[in-house]
């Protein structure tokens, strides 16, 4: 009786433990399709119509830069072979003023030309804006968090100054929402050109562990262990990249060059909360405006006035 009792005992353990296997890797190949394999951002069409419904105004004028011939493609070829793609226009009035924007998840540089707006139409910038890797016109079939993005921005910074300058450097600003917000101050934490004078972020999170943890237990109601590790783990082989390294707190401890924060008392995307502990990562050179009552990313489309205000005025004392 007891040999079959142990037996039992011996089988139940096995049968738990390959579920939990399968439950495990399952689930960490589910979260990285779910979570990084989202190729919304590659609609283009779709994000024309998405521009025309939240920005009309803003739909218009690019119509109008496109009829003119003044919005311009490029695309580059990276070390690995991969082609990224970018789109850009000259401010309507000659300058070295440049703003190079970065869009957020699952968006692209057509969805991201509202910000554009306020850049070349209200502020007189050249504006560029990049296709983070899997997202417009650009290659990738994983999203790279911002993480590995901030290399290609970085290959792209010189190519922007260079369509831009004339016989000096441009002078330069990094924007970056959301996940593009994440991505700038990954690029702050690098040595950059003496031209690129500043950055804005606007809803990045502290780390992709962070976002993913929040978000595991805000959508699902579920762990962190074992999910988020065994997703880390996978997408550390499969993109060579972690969740715990791809932290932009972490970076921030390296920025030099003045950074403006602006963030939401009500994202319930990126939480709210991660905005205190960035702005007190990095050193000195910062400013910070904690926008009332705004869903996430949503900061210019419900103050679209006081932002542009904010952001000229950060504008003046660094350029």
């Amino acid at each position: 009786m007891q040999r079959k009792t142990r037996r039992l005992i011996k089988i139940t353990a096995i049968i738990i433990a390959v579920l939990a296997i399968a439950y495990t890797v399952g689930g960490a190949f589910y979260m990285y399709h779910f979570a990084l394999e989202d190729m919304s951002g590659k609609d283009m069409k779709q994000s024309w119509q998405r521009l025309a419904d939240d920005y009309p105004r803003v739909k218009s004028w690019a119509d109008s830069l496109k009829q003119t011939g003044q919005l311009c493609d490029t695309t580059i070829t990276t070390n690995d072979g991969r082609h990224l793609h970018a789109i850009y226009a000259p401010a309507k009035e000659k300058t070295l003023n440049t703003a190079l924007i970065v869009h957020g998840y699952t968006c692209n540089s057509v969805v991201y030309l509202y910000m554009g707006y306020l850049f070349n139409e209200t502020l007189g910038y050249n504006i560029f804006l990049p296709d983070l890797h899997a997202h417009g016109l650009s290659d990738g079939d994983a999203i790279q968090m911002g993480w590995k993005d901030a290399d290609d921005v970085m290959t792209w910074i010189p190519v922007c100054n260079s369509i831009f300058r004339d016989s000096t450097d441009t002078k330069m600003v990094l924007h970056g929402t959301s996940m593009g917000g994440a991505t700038v101050m990954n690029v702050s934490g690098m040595k950059t050109p003496d031209y690129v004078h500043g950055f804005i972020e606007d809803s990045g999170y502290t780390s992709v562990w962070d976002e993913f943890e929040y978000e595991l237990k805000e959508q699902f109601g579920l762990p962190t262990f074992p999910l988020l590790h065994a997703s880390s783990l996978l997408t550390q082989i499969r993109d060579g990249w972690s969740f715990g390294e791809a932290a932009p707190i972490e970076r921030l401890k390296h920025s030099e060059k003045p950074m403006f924060f602006i963030h939401s008392d009500n994202d319930t995307f990126v939480p709210s909360w991660m905005a205190s502990p960035l702005f007190e990562a990095k050193k000195n050179n910062k400013e910070r405006w904690t926008v009332p009552g705004s869903a996430h990313a949503e900061a210019y489309k419900d103050y679209p006035e006081e932002y542009a205000a904010r952001v000229k005025s950060f504008l003046e004392k660094i350029m």
